[in-house]
């Protein structure tokens, strides 16, 4: 009697790479569409005005039928946002792999640099985006509806590293986490608004590593100030650098994978205590 084949790990895992690169190209390919719709609606929205542009209208700009808009978009304000739901979830993929010796507050400032990537992708759409909604109302709802979901994203992130119903005297940590994750959206929002009405032009992500900074030093020391570690609890991640003086000269020695505003913050300290 014949025993049956085996199949061999390799094997029968080969289908999953096809599927993989299917689900690939059709994203693609859908935010390729909505990006096209979106073009339309600015079009529209810039030359008719916002409330004269029907659905009808924005379709047959883009060369598609109605039902494909609303295939990828619920309303007319919300075309003009085509990249709002992939920033969100490369957004959260930051936070999902982050290292665990970063501190929580600088995952949450890296991961909300990909929403000023998508801007900074394409400054004159940006531009004009911006112009529209400071005019169209129905606009604005929209954009505050979306900057609404990355805070509540990066709240969720830090209070998760606290425990959010911790209340007691020297136990600041739920406050602060959300405060903070207010304080980096809120400073995300500050430079884009500069950059947006500047015409898109400058160094954004020099300005926004800057606002960061601002942030990290006003809330970053304070969370987690007022925790107690358990004997059980694990140690304390190695410092991120080692600074010595030699002289008038100093040493800084760091990890090749420590977060580079965690290095500056150590030798500005070491530089301020001499």
């Amino acid at each position: 009697m014949s025993q049956p084949a085996k199949t061999s790990p390799r094997a029968s895992s080969a289908p999953d790479a096809p599927e993989s690169a299917a689900g690939t190209r059709a994203a693609a390919q859908r935010l390729k569409m909505r990006r096209e719709l979106a073009a339309a609606a600015m079009e529209l929205f810039a030359t008719k005005g916002y409330e004269a542009t029907t659905v009808d209208e924005i379709a047959a700009t883009a060369g598609v039928a109605r039902r494909t808009f609303f295939r990828h978009f619920r309303s007319k304000e919300e075309a003009i946002f085509p990249d709002h739901d992939d920033t969100l979830i490369r957004a959260e993929a930051v936070l999902d792999v982050a290292p665990a010796h970063e501190h929580p507050l600088d995952t949450v400032c890296r991961g909300i640099k990909e929403v000023m990537k998508m801007y900074a992708a394409s400054p004159a759409v940006s531009v004009e985006r911006y112009r529209l909604t400071r005019e169209v109302p129905a606009l604005r709802e929209r954009e505050i509806a979306s900057v609404a979901r990355y805070e509540r994203l990066f709240t969720r992130y830090l209070l998760a590293h606290f425990d959010e119903t911790d209340h007691h005297d020297g136990n600041d940590d739920p406050l602060l986490a959300e405060v903070a994750a207010s304080a980096v959206v809120t400073a995300h929002n500050h430079v884009l608004r500069r950059w947006l009405r500047a015409g898109g032009q400058g160094d954004v992500e020099a300005q926004l590593d800057h606002a960061f900074s601002i942030v990290r030093k006003t809330f970053g020391t304070g969370i987690g100030a007022g925790r107690t570690l358990s004997p059980a609890a694990p140690s304390v991640p190695p410092a991120p650098a080692e600074v010595r003086a030699e002289g008038e000269v100093l040493v800084a020695v760091a990890r090749t994978d420590a977060p580079l505003g965690e290095v500056m913050r150590t030798i500005e300290e070491a530089l301020r205590a001499r």
